[in-house]
């Protein structure tokens, strides 16, 4: 019955979570693919909230793909965001 409940908690708590809060909260993998012709410049964490800061593509430029790896005290939760870019 207790692992029910426990299982029943984080259940309703993984559904009530964005992709991204729960990459960010509860390890697991995320990705985002950008505007096309948008360029990554920086990514960060406002509470729950990502924020995504780009620039326009220039002509030479080419799309990458941005991998953010969380590298945590104890090794688990980890999470990890993909950012693509496309043209």
């Amino acid at each position: 019955m207790k692992r029910f409940l426990i299982a029943a908690v984080l259940a309703v708590a993984l559904v009530g979570c964005t992709s991204n809060q729960r990459a960010k909260d509860w390890g697991g993998s995320t990705s985002r693919t950008l505007p096309a012709g948008q360029k990554l410049v920086m990514v960060t964490w406002k509470d729950n909230n990502m924020w995504i800061l780009t620039r326009p593509m220039r002509p030479e430029e080419k799309p990458e793909i941005y991998t953010f790896r969380e590298d945590s005290s104890w090794g688990v939760l980890q999470g990890t965001l993909t950012i693509n870019e496309v043209k």
